[in-house]
């Protein structure tokens, strides 16, 4: 939610936290979207991680992406209780490579929405089982 009003929903997809790091360039956006969409994370019918969400679309789910831009994902409190963001890309180089990543994940034919990049949202997720990865390139 942006100042009250939803921006985007996953449904029974995937909740992405999108952190943009000062070396991060358009190869690894793309790269990054094409292990995020061929990520074998959601049950088959025998209960074994074994489906992806491009899997799941082909079987006529309504399953998404929502991603979220999230440059708070490399903060770093290694030492201090107050976290550096250092890593972090700058605002527009970020807003451009997080544009970019959506932009190669809607090219590998999956419903993507997002949040808006540099507001103040609220997320709300609902964890369907006990999976959090991060995912780097």
């Amino acid at each position: 939610m942006v100042n009250g009003k939803v921006v985007g929903r996953c449904g029974a997809g995937l909740l992405l936290l999108v952190g943009v790091k000062k070396e991060d360039d358009s190869v690894r956006a793309a790269k990054l979207a094409k292990r995020v969409v061929n990520l074998r994370i959601f049950n088959d019918p025998d209960g074994k991680m074994n489906l992806s969400i491009l899997d799941l679309r082909g079987e006529g789910t309504d399953a998404r992406l929502l991603a979220v831009s999230n440059f708070t994902v490399y903060g770093d409190a290694d030492k201090s209780r107050r976290p550096s963001f250092t890593l972090a890309a700058p605002y527009e180089e970020g807003r451009i490579l997080f544009e970019e990543f959506v932009s190669s994940l809607r090219s590998l034919a999956v419903p993507v929405e997002t949040g808006e990049y540099g507001a103040h949202m609220e997320v709300r997720l609902l964890n369907d089982g006990p999976v959090t990865l991060v995912i780097d390139v």
